[in-house]
């Protein structure tokens, strides 16, 4: 496990911290570009309308990425939505009035964001009483699981079995022995072959949420806090729809690391 951390993303940022690469560079866009959607709904519970939402989330990750916050980036900071949340906090205080003088498609480099999506995405957030970063941890942990399940969907993709993918996926939140007969049927597969294929696709996904975490952590010990934090947070996830626009999330802060 120690030697693949020295390619995850996450660590190529921090090695570059003391200075700047093109593929510290284009792994710090990528993993912005996966986990912009938290920040938004940041944003966005802070008080700002979807307009400006849009246009301070745009504006941090170009200055993010195209001037010079990866020097910002230290050790300490461990994990990269850690980090992205203290960086957004210093943006919104220190930055909003140079936000003002930008014009929207400018010169800095935007990370791909889907304004519409966004803010349809954000009509499905609890109650005004969870607070800013509650909703960030919760939007996170849930990028984190849909990720997840995409890395999960391309292995059986890889060979050519999503028809049993589509069918099990949403044996992966709970045991649901009562519809081990209709996927049978569906498969034309035997109902212990199919508990043995949900018992494979769990420790698949187990593997999968383990890779989505490594990338935006800086050691393996952090792997394993990072998934203790994450079930802290989130209830209710169905992989049959996706997390995205679930409302089923603990409404209290979350713990600490």
């Amino acid at each position: 496990m120690g030697k693949r951390f020295n390619t995850t993303r996450w660590t190529l940022v921090l090695r570059a911290r003391e200075g700047s690469s093109s593929q510290a560079r284009g792994a710090l866009e990528e993993l912005c570009e996966a986990y912009w959607y938290p920040l938004y709904a940041f944003v966005r519970r802070q008080g700002y309308d979807a307009e400006q939402a849009c246009d301070l989330t745009q504006t941090y990750f170009a200055t993010l990425l195209e001037k010079g916050y990866l020097s910002d980036v230290r050790p300490e900071a461990g994990r990269f939505r850690s980090f992205l949340l203290a960086s957004l906090k210093h943006f919104l205080y220190n930055e909003w009035d140079k936000q003002q003088a930008l014009k929207r498609g400018g010169h800095l480099k935007h990370v791909s964001l889907d304004a519409s999506d966004a803010e349809r995405r954000y009509t499905f957030e609890p109650a005004d009483t969870v607070t800013p970063e509650a909703l960030y941890e919760q939007r996170w942990a849930l990028t984190v699981l849909d990720r997840t399940l995409e890395r999960l969907r391309l292995t059986y993709e890889s060979s050519n079995r999503i028809p049993q993918f589509e069918a099990m996926r949403g044996c992966l939140a709970d045991d649901r022995r009562s519809s081990y007969h209709e996927i049978a049927e569906a498969l034309s597969m035997t109902e212990g072959a199919v508990k043995v294929a949900v018992h494979r696709m769990r420790k698949r996904f187990g593997q999968c949420l383990r890779d989505e975490i490594a990338e935006t952590v800086e050691t393996s010990a952090d792997v394993d806090a990072e998934i203790k934090h994450l079930l802290s947070i989130v209830e209710g996830w169905d992989p049959s729809v996706g997390g995205q626009q679930s409302p089923n999330v603990k409404n209290h802060p979350p713990k600490a690391d």
